[in-house]
């Protein structure tokens, strides 16, 4: 999965979610964005007009590891739905970290027609499990490519029993508390 370098330098200034947001967006199948709702405009910094047609991994993150999206659109590209933790970038540099479930979107005839984001605040105290791992598998992909750091997150997985969404949405409710 090719991305790109961001619009923006990232910064250190974080914007952290409350309970009651909720970040709402939709893409077609080449992940251009086609809606976005007002909490996703607002928090993210960008306009509709900039966000509408742009390419959804305009809000990439580099703390992000590569192998995340790999994962993300294995589970699409299989009719899945993906559950993870994603830091986000802001027009302005700064970031803000979601909850992610992103599924596939149909259209009346059963057709996947593009893909459907919903972002909730991340449990509290998540940042001591998921920043340590995603520097790591960064590292990983610095030195090894992806394939390496999926093989890593695989081992990961098979070590703790778990599928990718189970460890997610474990963490989310507060049921992993280390990896």
């Amino acid at each position: 999965i090719k991305m790109r370098k961001p619009h923006t330098t990232p910064t250190d200034k974080e914007t952290v979610l409350s309970d009651d947001d909720f970040i709402v967006s939709k893409t077609d199948l080449k992940s251009k964005i086609t809606y976005g709702n007002q909490y996703f405009l607002k928090i993210s910094g960008w306009s509709e007009e900039e966000l509408i047609g742009a390419p959804h991994n305009i809000l990439r993150h580099p703390d992000v590891p590569q192998v995340a999206f790999k994962i993300l659109y294995e589970k699409l590209d299989n009719d899945e739905e993906f559950f993870g933790f994603v830091k986000n970038l802001k027009k302005d540099g700064g970031y803000y970290w979601v909850f992610a479930s992103i599924s596939c979107a149909y259209d009346t005839n059963g057709n996947k027609v593009g893909y459907y984001a919903v972002r909730r605040k991340p449990i509290d105290g998540f940042k001591k499990i998921i920043e340590p791992l995603y520097q790591k598998l960064i590292e990983i992909e610095k030195s090894g490519g992806m394939n390496a750091s999926y093989k890593a997150v695989q081992n990961l997985l098979k070590e703790k029993g778990l599928e990718f969404n189970q460890l997610m949405l474990g963490i989310q409710k507060g049921e992993i508390n280390e990896l």
